[in-house]
């Protein structure tokens, strides 16, 4: 059986066995059906203890298996780039590191496919554009898993779609545990990334410090669970990411309307410390989440090249959007949410919409200025990055 076609059956199974499963914390296994037309399921396993789940999520078909196709569904790179005002912009190759757990064997010819389909140019290993290193640099791999490879798909696509000319280091954890994860983290800090993307979320935890790198943009996914806090993302040294509904809107200036995704996740960290950039708009003593967010409904997802052709939403989509905005910005000194902070009006502000009930209204009703579900809000250009 070709790689291509095993890993196709196993992360068909691995969803099957998903939806079957039980909603059991902050990184569940389940169908999450969404609104209008489409059902969707998550890639990978819940978190247990000291563990994540990466944050994707899957159209399915009524069978409850990856609806792929043979041509592009969903938005692309022009979409992704018109929506938030990023066509033309050169990052002079700066790099965006996406660390993720396990091995997925065809990531650079998926990525390929994708480009290429797309029309944007190659990033390889041979050109230079693309690296793929285990957590401690090397090229013993990890373990291959389906569903943590369709994350590195998703994650990789874009990457290349907010930011063409971005380098891409992808470093592949051993496993999902957050030793292993924070590992790979400082793997990147230290070999020249400008952002890291990290599209996974476990239970809100005490600060990190792997996850503790001035200079260097460091975003995490808030969750596709609702309402809720999970780590990475709480921890005030991370850009935590958001995520919204995204729908082209004829006859406005912008083109795009936004609002919050029901799936977001957001609230106050009882771990981690408030940082100091973050406004009392917050209403929380702690971390608040999220700072920014982009699309992440799958609804209105986005194309994802995985050994066919599938739609994914989730806040996993949202994160290395983000970490290729701040890339492209070239201004990531010291902690780069505390730029976003203040410079607002670089942001698309995300008004409406819910991602669930909880104690303090704008931890999860989208409104003018800072709400839970969208942070700030969404990328107009990089003046806010």
């Amino acid at each position: 059986m070709k790689l291509s076609r095993r890993r196709s059956v196993l992360a068909a199974a691995s969803i099957g066995a998903l939806i079957a499963g039980a909603f059991a914390g902050p990184a569940q296994a389940r169908t999450v059906s969404t609104a209008r037309t489409h059902q969707s399921a998550r890639v990978c396993a819940a978190a247990s203890a000291g563990t994540a789940a990466c944050q994707a999520l899957v159209r399915v078909n009524s069978h409850g298996q990856p609806a792929a196709s043979g041509t592009p569904s969903g938005l692309g790179p022009v979409d992704i780039q018109s929506a938030y005002g990023l066509a033309g912009g050169n990052a002079s190759g700066r790099v965006v590191a996406i660390v993720d757990a396990y091995d997925d064997p065809t990531a650079e010819a998926d990525l390929g496919v994708y480009r290429s389909t797309f029309g944007l140019p190659a990033c390889t290993t041979a050109n230079g554009c693309f690296q793929k290193v285990s957590q401690t640099g090397t090229t013993r791999y990890p373990k291959r898993n389906g569903g943590w490879a369709q994350e590195i798909s998703l994650d990789l696509d874009m990457v290349s779609a907010a930011c063409p000319s971005c380098h891409i280091l992808l470093v592949e954890a051993s496993s999902a545990s957050f030793a292993n994860l924070g590992t790979a983290v400082n793997y990147a800090a230290a070999h020249g990334a400008s952002a890291i993307s990290n599209s996974y979320s476990g239970s809100d935890t005490a600060q990190n410090s792997a996850y503790n790198h001035p200079g260097v943009a460091i975003t995490a996914s808030t969750g596709d669970s609702g309402y809720g806090v999970g780590s990475p993302a709480s921890f005030d040294t991370v850009v935590a990411v958001g995520g919204t509904s995204l729908s082209k809107a004829t006859g406005t200036t912008r083109g795009w309307t936004e609002s919050a995704w029901s799936g977001a996740g957001s609230g106050c960290s009882t771990q981690n410390a408030k940082p100091s950039w973050q406004t009392t708009a917050t209403q929380c003593s702690g971390k608040a989440l999220a700072d920014v967010s982009a699309v992440a409904d799958p609804n209105t997802g986005v194309a994802v090249y995985d050994a066919g052709w599938l739609v994914f939403g989730g806040t996993s989509a949202s994160s290395p959007i983000i970490g290729a905005v701040y890339a492209l910005s070239g201004n990531t000194a010291g902690y780069p949410a505390s730029y976003t902070w203040a410079h607002t009006s670089g942001l698309n502000d995300v008004t409406t919409g819910s991602n669930g009930t909880c104690p303090t209204t704008v931890w999860c009703h989208a409104g003018s200025g800072w709400d839970g579900p969208t942070g700030l809000g969404t990328p107009a250009g990089t003046s806010a990055f």
